[in-house]
């Protein structure tokens, strides 16, 4: 499994991203955790580029959960897709997808893969009965200390 996030200092602002690629438990593994900034971004450029880079990361042929907390990360993937590379990558109003360059690299890595899944969860939860928060929670984390890094560069 993949959890990421992304995060921003103000919408545009300094951002970042973060992934924490998770081995199955047989593996022996332990999780790995990706990070990145950019001075002058916006939050969903950085939710795509925590999934990006951590695909990024994988061998091919890998098959892989990416788990994340962004709604338009999630419909972007497996919704609204289809219907923009059929329409010559616009939106249902004719007008360009935003971050387009992101979502076609996203694309095209999921292609190099056997098998990429999507899963939402609510950010933030609370609670003890959430087994998806200390995962969310790191990566959360990690994407708001790399918009810190970013916001100094």
């Amino acid at each position: 499994m993949i959890w990421t996030d992304g995060a921003c200092k103000g919408n545009p602002g300094p951002g970042g991203w973060a992934a924490i690629v998770v081995p199955p438990a047989e593996s022996g593994e332990e999780p790995r955790e990706l990070s990145g900034g950019d001075p002058a971004t916006t939050n969903n450029r950085m939710e795509y580029t925590a999934a990006l880079e951590a695909l990024r990361a994988l061998p091919a042929g890998s098959t892989v959960c990416i788990v994340t907390d962004s709604q338009l990360m999630l419909n972007s993937m497996t919704q609204w897709i289809a219907g923009w590379k059929r329409k010559g990558w616009k939106t249902a109003s004719g007008q360009p997808v935003k971050n387009q360059d992101l979502v076609m690299a996203l694309d095209e890595e999921i292609g190099r893969h056997a098998q990429v899944r999507w899963h939402w969860v609510r950010g933030h939860e609370t609670g003890d009965e959430h087994a998806h928060k200390a995962y969310n929670d790191r990566a959360d984390r990690l994407a708001v200390a790399a918009a810190a890094d970013a916001a100094l560069a």
